[in-house]
């Protein structure tokens, strides 16, 4: 088992290395120079544009992944919620409350 491990890293580490190394060729011989000037504002903006889409990305993914387990749950396919017991000073204080009363002012 250690054989094959080590050879999946040999594998892995030559592919990773002919690839790092095709890539630096490629765009050392077929790149030309751009001679612009790309302003710090508009490098800001972008940064902020992709960390709000990767943001978002990360948000939606979850979402669905939450729903997705939801399915495969017990039960209706729902997520289950969970009764909320009371305690009896939780049920002392609610009775003491008028019903006309504001709670938040």
């Amino acid at each position: 088992m250690r054989k094959d491990r080590k050879t999946l890293q040999k594998k892995i580490l030559f592919r990773t290395g002919s690839f790092l190394y095709f890539f630096w060729c490629y765009f050392s011989l077929f790149t030309g120079y751009a001679h612009a000037y790309i302003d710090p504002s508009a490098v800001t903006y972008m940064i902020q544009a992709v960390a709000a889409l990767a943001i978002a990305a990360g948000a939606a993914v979850t979402v669905f992944r939450h729903k997705i387990a939801a399915l495969f749950r017990k039960g209706s396919g729902h997520a289950r919620r969970r009764p909320v017991h009371l305690t009896e000073e939780m049920e002392k204080a609610l009775r003491q409350i008028p019903e006309d009363e504001d709670l938040y002012p």
